[in-house]
């Protein structure tokens, strides 16, 4: 069996990595539209949003890992979001280095608002795949993922 344009690329436009930053690109500008206009908050804060809300108490370095961003970026996004009355630093009075980070009760309100409708917007854009197609496309992200950090 040949080998496909996606393992053998012969272009730019045959990679992996180009063709997903191309369908996040296409599928992020209903969200990053619906979060600032709507919610006043950029996709960036969402993201933190979101996963302070699985994750409450997180360091702001923890938090910068699992966003995907440097700590400036994180920093930024943070004291925007606290500025904003979406997110509550507090120290601990045994380490005041160590502060995590929560949402306040206006934070969690917004990610409760906001989550069902980034979440029908996945489900819109998946839509176009069965079942069987969507578990396929789960297992193989999850594989390509665990290779990504494999070689790290």
């Amino acid at each position: 069996m040949p080998a496909s344009r996606l393992t053998q690329p012969q272009e730019l436009h045959d990679m992996l990595l180009f063709r997903l930053w191309r369908l996040t690109a296409s599928a992020s500008r209903p969200v990053i539209q619906m979060c600032e206009e709507e919610f006043g908050v950029t996709r960036r804060e969402w993201r933190m949003l979101a996963e302070l809300a699985s994750n409450d108490g997180m360091q702001s370095s923890q938090l910068a890992e699992q966003t995907g961003l440097d700590r400036a970026q994180t920093s930024r996004a943070v004291t925007s979001l606290v500025i904003k009355g979406f997110v509550v630093r507090e120290p601990r009075p045994s380490d005041r280095r160590e502060v995590p980070l929560r949402l306040s009760e206006k934070g969690l309100a917004l990610y409760e608002r906001l989550l069902p409708r980034v979440a029908a917007l996945n489900r819109d854009l998946v839509s176009v795949l069965s079942q069987t197609e969507a578990d396929a496309l789960d297992a193989v992200l999850r594989r390509l993922q665990a290779q990504a950090q494999s070689a790290d």
